[in-house]
């Protein structure tokens, strides 16, 4: 496999393709080379600064506004939510941000997932997720366990020591660290009990309520004491189980959803020994020969966010209106911060269906043509409720990083060098197949019409 092939591959799992501008830069890296520069560009990402416009305080007299006031101040909050969306997106395919970092907090999303309308704390859970997203698994379980987005989510809110909501709990185990089969129901109540009392403030600030906090002895996995929840969570990250679980679930999502288990086993020991490191645990995936095995390349589908963050990488694409983007995102199925459940978006086959499959195959064109789309919304209640909808999807491209790329070739040369940059193997393409789909007169032309249709393909809805 020739290494442009391979660099292809890991910014695809890694981030979200390669602009022209960086294919051209980067294209004939060492994996070394260009492994260490993604983790080089983390690492050199500060936190944002806090946006007030983001960071609505929440009045305490809330109680006291009008039904008009309650209902101007949930609309404002939904905007901003559209433009934190928005946003996200645009740091995903800027190369001044970190692809690597916004990837994996991608992931992350998707793996603590959570659901609220308030944009404070959208804002807030998103720069947690960031902040850990390749730092210490153990600590960013600890602060997820705080975050406030989280504690409402799961009616946590609601366990007090007279009568202990189990939601948090069970949840904590069965999707976020340990998974299923690894404890008992008498240690989902158990824990329940140690998280009474992690609450939240009016202003969307963690809060320990004492009066409410179930201080007795606990048995948990096959512990005793007064243990409270950070004592829980340790509890259960110390237990091999649980670096399995999440190790599994990254080379799921990373590397392929045929798992090996072999390489798990192999991996999560080492992500133990190393007390949870996120980051050694990537490095030792995208270093690795295996990674570039020719049955883990062109084998995973693209989920609409990554979709559309590699289509806007590749073709410059500026959304102008945050709501065309949410409509896009809507209609494939995966909203960023409104996740179908806590277990989060299923993945993989899931994304493909009659709802979805022409739209996927069809968003570069409408995004040239600035199409009127007609679709019927993956929601089958949102269906119902609105039928066929139709959306301007405005999407401004900018060809000119593409044909300076591409340009001052022959028709055949910029064949080869574009299926490269924009398809990954093994797919085999002939460029007689496109003739009748590109214009050939003018080079141009040619390099438009050839992206259009090869970003059109069944191929490129896989990374």
């Amino acid at each position: 496999m020739k290494s442009s092939e391979k660099i292809n591959h890991l910014y695809w799992r890694a981030g979200f393709g390669l602009s022209p501008g960086e294919w051209q830069q980067k294209k004939d890296w060492s994996i070394k080379r260009a492994v260490d520069h993604l983790f080089e560009e983390a690492a050199q990402i500060k936190p944002v600064s806090s946006r007030s416009e983001f960071l609505q305080s929440v009045d305490k007299k809330a109680g006291k506004l009008s039904k008009e006031q309650r209902k101007k101040m949930m609309k404002k909050s939904r905007n901003l939510i559209v433009k934190q969306n928005a946003l996200w997106v645009a740091r995903m395919t800027d190369d001044k941000h970190s692809a690597l970092l916004e990837r994996m907090s991608l992931f992350w999303h998707g793996h603590f997932a959570c659901v609220t309308k308030n944009s404070n704390l959208v804002y807030k859970q998103l720069e947690t997720i960031r902040t850990h997203a390749l730092g210490n698994f153990r600590a960013f379980v600890h602060a997820m366990c705080k975050d406030v987005s989280m504690i409402r989510f799961l009616n946590n809110q609601q366990n007090k020591k007279r009568k202990p909501n189990e939601n948090f709990a069970r949840e904590l185990m069965e999707l976020f660290t340990i998974g299923q089969g690894n404890y008992s129901e008498q240690d989902i109540k158990e824990a329940a009990r140690a998280f009474t009392g992690w609450s939240s403030d009016k202003q969307g600030n963690f809060e320990f309520k004492e009066r409410h906090h179930d201080d007795g002895y606990k048995s948990f996995m096959g512990k005793t004491g007064h243990f409270n929840g950070d004592d829980i969570v340790n509890i259960i990250l110390d237990r091999p189980e649980t670096a399995a679980f999440i190790t599994r679930k990254i080379y799921r999502y990373f590397v392929n959803e045929k798992v090996d288990e072999k390489r798990v086993n192999e991996l999560s020991r080492a992500f133990l020994k190393s007390n949870y490191d996120i980051k050694k645990l990537m490095l030792s995936i995208f270093k690795s020969d295996w990674f570039y095995e020719s049955k883990n390349i062109g084998t995973k589908i693209k989920s609409p966010v990554e979709l559309i963050a590699g289509i806007m990488r590749n073709l410059q694409v500026d959304f102008k209106n945050p709501k065309s983007l949410m409509f896009i995102e809507k209609a494939l199925g995966q909203i960023l911060f409104i996740p179908p459940n806590v277990a989060g978006w299923p993945g993989g086959k899931n994304w493909i269906d009659n709802s979805t499959l022409m739209l996927r195959l069809n968003l570069t064109y409408y995004l040239y043509g600035k199409s009127d789309v007609n679709f019927k919304v993956k929601d089958e209640l949102e269906a119902k409720k609105r039928g066929q909808a139709f959306r301007r999807i405005e999407g401004n491209i900018n060809f000119e990083p593409l044909l300076n790329t591409f340009d001052n070739k022959s028709n055949a040369a910029i064949f080869d060098a574009m299926k490269t940059y924009l398809i990954l193997p093994p797919i085999r393409l002939n460029e007689s197949d496109f003739y009748p789909y590109v214009y050939k007169t003018h080079s141009s032309d040619y390099i438009k019409s050839l992206a259009m249709r090869m970003m059109s393909l069944p191929e490129y809805q896989l990374c």
